[in-house]
C-alpha cells in the first residue's frame, strides 16, 4: 500500500485501482444488449482505446494492468498496455460484466416483447433478483467484482502515491466507453471513490456520445 497523509496528518495507507470501461462496439452503437457474449471492438471503439491509453500514459505509472477474457474488455486493456511501459495484460473471467441472461443478443428496445419475465428482472429494485436464463442478480455482481478487485488490491499495496481525500455524498452514474473510474481500497476493507464517469480525454475526439452505456441496463 501507498502512505499519504490525511488533512489531520495521520499517514493513511490504499491502493489505487483504475477501472475503465472497454471501447464502443457494434452492438453498443445498436443498443443491442452484451452481457457474457464475446464481441470485438468497432473502428470507433478502437480510437476511443487509444485515446484512454494516451491519457493514461501521461499520469502516474501503472504497475499491472488486469481485463476480463472477453475480446472487447482485452482489446482496450492491451492498447493500455501497449502506451504504459508495455506490460502484459493479467485476464481474469471474475472481471466481466453483468450476465444478463435471456436478454443477451436481444436489441434493448425489443427486450420488454421477447423476454418480457427477463426484462422486469433487469429492472427490478431488488438486489438479490437473477435474470432468467443464467443472469446475475446485483448482489452476485457485486460480489464477483468487489472480491476480484479486493483480490488485485491485495497483490498490489503500493501502486500510487496520492492525496487520500474522500468525496462524501458522491454517487455513482453512468459508466460510458472508456470512462476512467478511480477507487482507493484502504484496510481493512473501505472504499473510497476519487473519481468516476471521466471521459475528459474524449473531448474534441468526436468519440464523446458514442456508444451505449452505463446504466445497470447496458451491456
Amino acid at each position: 500500500m501507498a502512505d499519504t497523509c490525511s488533512s489531520s496528518g495521520v499517514a493513511r495507507k490504499y491502493t489505487e485501482i483504475v477501472v475503465v470501461r472497454h471501447g464502443e462496439t457494434e452492438w453498443n452503437a445498436e443498443k443491442r444488449i452484451q452481457g457474457h457474449l464475446d464481441v470485438d471492438l468497432n473502428d470507433v471503439g478502437r480510437q476511443q482505446a487509444v485515446a484512454v491509453a494516451e491519457r493514461l500514459s501521461r499520469e502516474s505509472k501503472i504497475s499491472a494492468v488486469y481485463s476480463s477474457d472477453l475480446k472487447r474488455a482485452l482489446e482496450t486493456a492491451e492498447t493500455i498496455a501497449s502506451r504504459c511501459g508495455g506490460l502484459q495484460v493479467i485476464q481474469d473471467p471474475n472481471l466481466r460484466e453483468r450476465h444478463l441472461g435471456d436478454l443477451q443478443g436481444l436489441v434493448y428496445a425489443d427486450a420488454p416483447k421477447m423476454k418480457l419475465k427477463a426484462y422486469k428482472a433487469l429492472l427490478s429494485p431488488g438486489r438479490d433478483v437473477e435474470i432468467p436464463g443464467g443472469g446475475e442478480s446485483l448482489n452476485q455482481l457485486y460480489k464477483r467484482c468487489t472480491n476480484t478487485l479486493r483480490t488485485i488490491g491485495s497483490k498490489h499495496g503500493a501502486l500510487h502515491q496520492r492525496a487520500a481525500s474522500s468525496r462524501k455524498g458522491h454517487r455513482a452514474g453512468k459508466i460510458l466507453n472508456v470512462s476512467v473510474n478511480v477507487l482507493h481500497l484502504s484496510d481493512p476493507d473501505k472504499w473510497v471513490i476519487k473519481s468516476w464517469g471521466d471521459v475528459s480525454h474524449l473531448n474534441g475526439t468526436g468519440y464523446l456520445d458514442s456508444g451505449f452505456g452505463g446504466g445497470r441496463t447496458s451491456g
